[in-house]
């Protein structure tokens, strides 16, 4: 290995260790659940998980997916249009664009392969995107890759949008997260359908934190704002709510999807979403058609630990969906306060720049509907004691 390169690497690793920004692997010995055991920490409530249904460990999730391993072997060992694609991929396709309300669906080996997928294809040279600027970072790097002019539109602000579309260049792709990752916050999808009709732009919201979680039966943002049918490419993940492994999708009109069929270079060169990921997605998406008490219970939960959170002087950012951010302010001084917390048994990341602009640290809570009141309230009587020993709520907060 050349010295040089590695010197530089080790100097600025050891600069992450010196500011306490340093990340660090904790090592899970079991299934994701509500409750784990950490190699580093031993017994911790996990509040820093996607597992928004409870349904990475679900006991039907768990056994399509070991179905799936046994009928169909580790995965397809090329791409789906040289190799032939597995039957499984189809039924799963279908599934998600029947419960989303598309007309075709394909799936990707996540999410960002899905974004970087889509974007570039569609967009092309001689048109616009413009997109929020606190989307994800799937987003970004697939609008990095287009030939499409690039803009981006203030956080939420439609007027900035606005703006921004009567100088697009071309077909204008308006392109935002559903649920801000690290706001809980969400998209203005009514003004932006408005104003994507207004000036013949195309939809395309990346819905990954809001499947599950918002719109009455858990079908997302879109249904949340009573859209559907208006906005034109849905994209999401399978590694969330949908049973917690991985995979992404696109959802969108037939053409739309063939088109991807055709040209996506994140489709055409990677291999298929193993077979075992399909069968268990599919089983996963299944119970959030056919249980909406899961969906209910994942509300109460959030509204739950909220309340508590405010009850004991804290603050958290103001939001419907299951993200629930506590800002601190300094990137160190997160990490420190998710490291107590990890210490009084409780799992819940800390996070800062560049994930999150300078100065708006924070440890972020999410909740699934797996957990139990108990453990509820025993994470709020962790946050409690870190919260009053670093002085965030009580007499020292205000002093």
């Amino acid at each position: 290995m050349n010295a040089t390169f590695e010197a530089r690497l080790n100097a600025d690793l050891d600069a992450l260790r010196a500011a306490g920004t340093y990340k660090r692997l904790r090592h899970i010995t079991g299934p994701m659940a509500p409750e784990v055991h950490m190699e580093e920490a031993g017994d911790v409530i996990v509040l820093s998980s996607n597992n928004y249904l409870g349904l990475a460990d679900h006991p039907d999730v768990v056994a399509a997916g070991i179905a799936g391993l046994q009928r169909y072997g580790a995965g397809t060992a090329s791409v789906r249009f040289i190799c032939g694609t597995f039957d499984i991929h189809r039924q799963l396709e279908d599934k998600i664009a029947a419960v989303f309300g598309f007309e075709a669906a394909l799936s990707y080996v996540s999410c960002w392969s899905a974004n970087e997928g889509l974007i570039p294809t569609v967009a092309t040279a001689g048109n616009t995107i413009i997109s929020d600027e606190l989307n994800h970072a799937s987003i970004i790097d697939g609008c990095r890759l287009a030939g499409a002019k690039r803009m981006r539109y203030k956080h939420g602000d439609m007027t900035d949008l606005r703006a921004k579309l009567r100088e697009a260049e071309g077909t204008p792709f308006i392109i935002t997260d559903g649920v801000f990752s690290m706001e809980g916050s969400l998209a203005k999808l009514p003004e932006i359908v408005d104003l994507a009709h207004r000036y013949d732009a195309v939809t395309i919201v990346d819905d990954s934190h809001g499947t599950g979680v918002m719109g009455k039966t858990g079908r997302g943002t879109i249904e949340h704002f009573g859209l559907e049918g208006q906005i034109d490419i849905l994209t999401g993940t399978l590694g969330k709510a949908l049973g917690g492994g991985a995979g992404g999708f696109v959802a969108g009109s037939r053409a739309v999807i063939d088109t991807l069929v055709q040209r996506s270079r994140t489709q055409l060169f990677s291999n298929a979403l193993p077979a075992t990921i399909a069968a268990s997605s599919l089983r996963a998406i299944e119970l959030l058609d056919t249980q909406p008490a899961l969906v209910a219970a994942q509300r109460e939960n959030t509204q739950y630990f909220r309340d508590g959170l405010v009850r004991l002087g804290f603050k958290p950012l103001d939001g419907p969906s299951a993200i629930v951010p506590i800002i601190v302010g300094d990137t160190a001084f997160a990490i420190a306060m998710s490291d107590r917390l990890l210490g009084e048994g409780v799992f819940v990341t800390g996070f800062g720049f560049p994930v999150v602009p300078e100065g708006t640290a924070r440890v972020r809570v999410q909740i699934s509907s797996a957990l139990t009141r108990d453990e509820l309230d025993r994470a709020l009587a962790a946050f409690e004691k870190v919260g009053r020993e670093l002085g965030l709520i009580g007499a020292a907060a205000h002093a």
